[in-house]
């Protein structure tokens, strides 16, 4: 892992690699993220940079490749790819951030997006077969409880490798 991130960085910044961060153009590189969807959000949930750079420290980077590895337990992929869908990062899966997921999974071309009838009807079986307390919202909670139920999830949900 560490050799992974140290050649994110210039040459001449290796050797100090722990106390430095990467930024997120060279992060999105990685070939895990490169064709994935979510590398925004995913850079996003896993950097804790004070200026909302996404930048990564090397912990970070850590943090991302434990979630991403085959051995990660369920519950904690399932949380992190709760915070990926959550766009808007408010806690809950709203009808926005479901939209975005859509159109994220979809792709954003005009040939492959849902008209508004398909999106809305998309959104609302997610939220019927989902949203438990039926406040049009999906919480953390809700979300592990459907992921629980779908073995193939961690294949699907960009948090293998």
């Amino acid at each position: 892992a560490y050799k992974r991130f140290s050649e994110l960085l210039p040459k001449e910044e290796r050797e100090n690699a722990c106390s430095t961060r990467v930024p997120k153009s060279q992060i999105l590189t990685l070939p895990e993220l490169r064709a994935n969807p979510f590398q925004h959000r995913i850079c996003r949930v896993f950097s804790t940079s004070d200026n909302g750079d996404d930048s990564m420290s090397f912990e970070d980077f850590l943090d991302m490749l434990s979630v991403f590895s085959d051995s990660a337990p369920s519950d904690i992929k399932s949380h992190y790819a709760f915070r990926i869908f959550d766009f808007d990062d408010d806690g809950t899966l709203d009808r926005k951030d479901l939209e975005n997921l859509v159109n994220c999974l979809t792709g954003q071309g005009k040939e492959s997006r849902l008209s508004n009838a398909e999106m809305e009807q998309l959104i609302r079986n997610i939220l019927e077969e989902s949203d438990i307390d039926k406040d049009g919202t999906i919480n953390l909670s809700e979300f592990q409880h459907v992921v629980s139920r779908s073995p193939d999830f961690t294949r699907y949900s960009g948090l293998q490798r």
